[in-house]
Order: structure tokens, then sequence, then C-alpha cells
């Protein structure tokens, strides 16, 4: 447990900062999920569109520490190409 006046700041500076990761990283894997959806029912311009969106969250999410940098251009690669293979 902290005791010192400054480890309890940062205590709650990281209980913060938790909440807020969270939020964007539930907010990033429902764009996410929304192009896996759009990829599984087989609908190409949808399928574009949500990864269209997908992107910038994404890389939003880098910006801000969430993810890093590589994870999240590999999943945007692989998304893509998932994407551009549909009929």
């Amino acid at each position: 447990m902290a005791n010192s006046p400054q480890a309890k700041k940062r205590a709650r500076q990281n209980e913060k900062r938790f909440a807020v990761n969270k939020a964007r990283r539930s907010r990033i894997r429902t764009y996410l999920r929304k192009v896996e959806e759009a990829i599984e029912s087989g609908d190409k311009a949808a399928a574009q569109d949500a990864l269209k969106a997908a992107q910038p969250e994404l890389m939003r999410g880098v910006t801000k520490g969430v993810f890093h940098k590589n994870t999240a251009s590999r999943k945007i690669s692989r998304l893509s190409a998932r994407v551009k293979a549909l009929g």
C-alpha cells in the first residue's frame, strides 16, 4: 500500500489513466468488430467504410499510448488485405 503522499497521488493518477485507456481500447475494439462483421457478411462496400472509420481510431490509440505503432499498423494491414480479398 502507498504510504507517502507522492505514492498516493501516483496511485490516484494511475487509476484515472487506467479508466481512460480502458475506454479508448474498448472504443477501438468496437470499430474493429464492425470491420470484422462487415467482412463476414461479405459486403465489400460496408467493410471498406468500416475500415476507413477504424484506421484513424487505431492510429489515435497509438498517439495516446494505448497501442504500439507496429501493432496498429499490423492490424490495419491485415484487415485491409481481408477487405481487398472480398469479391
